[in-house]
């Protein structure tokens, strides 16, 4: 017979959100949980209004990521690609591994100059 676990053994996730944090001249965009299809319309908002804001620097922060699906990975080369043609500058802060894997499998990870 196998045992049920004990609640105290399960890992119970995070649940969303988005963190927008002021440095000086620039905002830090920090998802917080996986971020996909349910969760990408929350972050293109907080985007949204912080370029709306004022703000001509742009950090999403990725650190905090433990999934991403392709919806994300879209809003991430849309955001990427309003940088170029608004005139805002944006860096994009690396995932953990299972993230960047989405990066490298798709191509995309040399597009963003990630650093740590």
């Amino acid at each position: 017979m196998h045992a049920m676990p004990r609640t105290s053994d399960l890992v119970v996730p995070e649940p969303f959100r988005c963190e927008l944090i002021p440095e000086r001249e620039r905002i830090r965009v920090a998802p917080v949980g996986e971020l996909d299809l349910d969760t990408v319309p929350a972050v293109d908002e907080a985007i949204r209004e912080v370029l709306g804001a004022g703000f001509s620097r742009l950090v999403l922060d990725l650190s905090r990521v433990t999934f991403m699906d392709s919806a994300a990975l879209r809003l991430v080369a849309s955001v990427d690609a309003a940088s170029e043609a608004d005139g805002f500058s944006l860096e994009v802060k690396p995932g953990p591994p299972a993230v960047q894997r989405l990066f490298e499998l798709t191509g995309m990870s040399d597009r963003f100059g990630f650093r740590r």
